[in-house]
C-alpha cells in the first residue's frame, strides 16, 4: 500500500484516485485482517493444507508493490543518501534488538521468541508508505527506505534471524535466503518491469492494488491464524502486549533517529513508521514454512495492530500541528 510517486502530479485523477484508494484500504485494513482472524479461530478446519499457498500469496502482496514502483522513487537515494542509509541502519537494528529484548524480558516460549524476532528482522511494511502520508512526513523519504529494505532483506533478515533467534530455535539461512529471493524480490522486481514496460495500463489498476494487498494479507492471516487455533487461546494476550511494546518502541526509537539527526520533522516522522511498521506478511510466511504455526502468531497479531497504532499516530501529528499555531 503506497502513496503518490513522484512522477506522477498530486492534482492528476490518477494519483487522487491512487490516494484515496490507499487511505481506504489502510484505514479498513486492520477490520478486515480482525475478521479474516476471527474466521481462522472459529473455522480453522476451513483453511487445512491452505499454509502451502501462504508463500505465493506474499508473492501477490510483492508484486503488487513492485507495480507500485517507479524509477523516480528511488532518487532519494541518490539525492540524500545520508537520510536513507539511517533509515535503513536503524530499521534492521532497532526492531531486530527489540524483538530479542522484549522476547526475554517477557520470557516468550521458544517459538514466540523466535516469531517476534522474525517480524524484528523483516524490512519496512508498506503501509508505512500511506500512514506517513496522513501524518505529513517525509513521503519520499519513506518509499526509498522501504523500497531499499525490501531489496536487501535476502542478504540482512536471514543471518540477523539466525544471530538473534538461533538460542530459541534452529534456523536454515540459506533455505531462508532462497524463500526470500522468491516471494520477495523476484516478484518486486518483475512488479517494477511491468510498470516500466506497461506503466499506461499499470496506472489504471493503481487504486484497486491497495485493496488487492489487503485481501491477500487478510487470507494470509486467516491461514496463520488457523493453523495456530488451540495455541492463540491461551497466548494471545502475551502475544498482544509483545507486538504492542515492540511496535511502539520501534515508532518511538524512529522517531528520536530522525529528530536527534536533525533531518527535520518530516524526516523525523518517516523514520517513526519505517522502523515501527514491519513487513509482517513477509514474517508470517517465513515463520510458517521455517518454525511453526505458533510462531507466525507474532507476526499475525502484527499485521493488525501496526496499522491501528499508525493511524493512531497519524492522527496526533496532526492535532499536535493544528495546535502548534495557536501556541
Amino acid at each position: 500500500m503506497r502513496t503518490e510517486h513522484q512522477n506522477t502530479s498530486p492534482d492528476s485523477p490518477a494519483a487522487g484516485a491512487e490516494q484515496r484508494g490507499a487511505r481506504r484500504a489502510v484505514t479498513l485494513f486492520p477490520l478486515l485482517v480482525l475478521l479474516a482472524g476471527g474466521l481462522g479461530m472459529v473455522t480453522p478446519g476451513s483453511f487445512t493444507g491452505a499454509a502451502e499457498a501462504v508463500p505465493y500469496l506474499l508473492g501477490v502482496v510483492m508484486f503488487c508493490m513492485g507495480l507500485t514502483m517507479t524509477l523516480p522513487d528511488f532518487r532519494s537515494v541518490v539525492r540524500r543518501p545520508w537520510a536513507v542509509a539511517l533509515g535503513l541502519v536503524a530499521q534492521y537494528i532497532v526492531m531486530p534488538g527489540l524483538g530479542w529484548l522484549i522476547a526475554q524480558a517477557l520470557d516468550l516460549s521458544p517459538q514466540l521468541a523466535a516469531g517476534l524476532i522474525l517480524v524484528g528482522c523483516a524490512p519496512g511494511g508498506t503501509a508505512s508508505n500511506v500512514v506517513t502520508y496522513l501524518a505529513r512526513g517525509d513521503v519520499a523519504l519513506s518509499v526509498s527506505v522501504t523500497s531499499v529494505s525490501t531489496l536487501v532483506a535476502p542478504l540482512l533478515t536471514p543471518p540477523l534471524t539466525l544471530f538473534l533467534a538461533g538460542e530459541f530455535l534452529p534456523v536454515d539461512t540459506a533455505s531462508m535466503v532462497g524463500d526470500i529471493l522468491k516471494t520477495v524480490l523476484l516478484p518486486v522486481i518483475g512488479g517494477l518491469v511491468v510498470r516500466l514496460l506497461a506503466g499506461r495500463y499499470v496506472e489504471r489498476a493503481l487504486p484497486v492494488l491497495p485493496w488487492l494487498s489487503a485481501v491477500t494479507i487478510a487470507a494470509i492471516v486467516s491461514i496463520v491464524v488457523a493453523g495456530s487455533a488451540d495455541a492463540i487461546k491461551s497466548a494471545a494476550g502475551l502475544v498482544f502486549l509483545a507486538v504492542v511494546l515492540h511496535n511502539g518502541l520501534g515508532l518511538a526509537l524512529g522517531y528520536t533517529v530522525g529528530r536527534f539527526s536533525r533531518l527535520g520533522e518530516p524526516a523525523g516522522r518517516a523514520l517513526a513508521f519505517e522502523v515501527g511498521m514491519q513487513n509482517s506478511g513477509l514474517a508470517a510466511s517465513l515463520a510458517t514454512a521455517h518454525f511453526s504455526p505458533l510462531a507466525a502468531l507474532p507476526a499475525a497479531v502484527f499485521s493488525v495492530w501496526h496499522n491501528v497504532s499508525g493511524a493512531l499516530a497519524a492522527a496526533w501529528f496532526s492535532y499536535r500541528d493544528r495546535r502548534r499555531p495557536a501556541e
